[in-house]
């Protein structure tokens, strides 16, 4: 276990990060300090990347982005790059935030690698006939 619980920073375009945190507050009751959020909007790299250093501060992080390319990943990164404790989630969706925020005490790559089967799992779909049993659908 983590002596300090894993801080997260969801890292993403417009205000989604925002949103996205707030619906986890809402669902788990967590404060802020389990996990922040930043926007791209009106940064270039050199901004983006020093608002990320910022945020995240010497405690050991999860860097969540919306997509796996783009300046939010590559900002991502290369924080991760010069930064010891840092875990990168790419793709994030609201599955693998609540695991997340339930989870904080678990080592890094143990929560990392958690995390990843999570956002998977939290994709579901159907077409036609099968789509008002989505629900019940087994991936394809």
């Amino acid at each position: 276990m983590n002596e300090e619980a894993v801080r997260g920073l969801i890292i993403a375009h417009s205000s989604l990060a925002a949103g996205l945190a707030a619906a986890v507050r809402q669902i788990s009751g967590v404060d802020e300090e389990a996990i922040r959020t930043l926007s791209n909007e009106g940064r270039g790299p050199d901004g983006l990347v020093s608002a990320v250093r910022e945020a995240v501060g010497d405690s050991p992080a999860i860097l969540f982005t919306d997509l796996p390319t783009g300046s939010c990943a590559f900002t991502a990164r290369k924080v991760a790059l010069e930064r010891p404790g840092t875990g990168i989630v790419c793709g994030v969706n609201l599955p693998v935030l609540l695991d997340f925020v339930f989870h904080r005490d678990l080592p890094l790559q143990q929560l990392v690698d958690r995390l990843i089967e999570k956002g998977k799992g939290g994709i579901s779909g159907a077409c036609t006939e099968d789509a008002v049993r989505v629900d019940r659908v087994i991936s394809r």
